[in-house]
């Protein structure tokens, strides 16, 4: 399917505790469909949820802005549609209460460009890790930030994720802790947060290319 999914910009801000993430991006579809999208969440939140905003059809009587929010559905992200609009984006047009948006002729082209958007935007993956809170187990020296992460691990049996510096320590006596953490500190690890169970990737040293890792 020939279609592109355009990573746009990253923000971050400080929220409390916590840091709030926004991610802006463009979508083209196989006949030239265009949409703007845009999804967000902060770390410490309380609901635990994410929010986006999908616009289609600029300047056109039907152009519309959709507003949801993502959540943890027994292991998978799910989208409601929510009245606030949550980000102004090119393609957009007037934002559309969940009821407007439920009765709008293009909302299964929205859902579609949604499901499409966390295929394919690594932020996407970042913020479903921070949904289904993703664990994983790092070496002391990992998780106390003093060396980089050289190996990353997606174990096939319980899912869990092992990042491992340059010491190469047993994972076993290492540190939980939550994936989207992680990130934070090493916007590197985006490149690897698809790798399905029984995948892992190693690199000889910081932001140096990943390399797949063979049995």
């Amino acid at each position: 399917m020939n279609l592109k999914v355009i990573e746009g910009r990253l923000t971050g801000t400080r929220v409390g505790a916590g840091v709030e993430r926004r991610a802006f991006g463009e979508f083209v579809g196989p006949r030239g469909e265009l949409a703007s999208y845009a999804f967000g969440w902060t770390t410490g939140s309380d609901p635990h949820v994410a929010r986006l905003t999908v616009g289609i059809g600029a300047g056109n009587p039907g152009g519309a802005s959709f507003h949801a929010i993502v959540f943890d559905d027994e292991g998978r992200y799910a989208c409601s549609l929510v009245d606030a609009p949550f980000e102004r984006v090119p393609e957009g047009g007037a934002d559309l209460t969940a009821s407007q948006a439920r009765e709008h002729a293009d909302l299964p082209f929205v859902w579609w460009v949604v499901d499409r958007v966390m295929e394919r935007d690594r932020r996407a993956w970042w913020m479903t890790h921070w949904l289904l809170g993703t664990t994983s187990i790092q070496t002391g020296e990992v998780f106390a930030r003093t060396e980089p992460i050289l190996y990353v691990g997606h174990d096939a049996d319980d899912g869990l994720w092992q990042l491992i510096g340059a010491s190469d320590a047993d994972p076993a006596t290492g540190k939980l802790g939550h994936l989207h953490h992680a990130v934070e500190h090493d916007l590197t690890l985006l490149d690897i947060l698809d790798l399905a169970p029984g995948e892992s990737v190693s690199r000889t040293a910081p932001y140096a290319p990943w390399t797949a890792e063979h049995s």
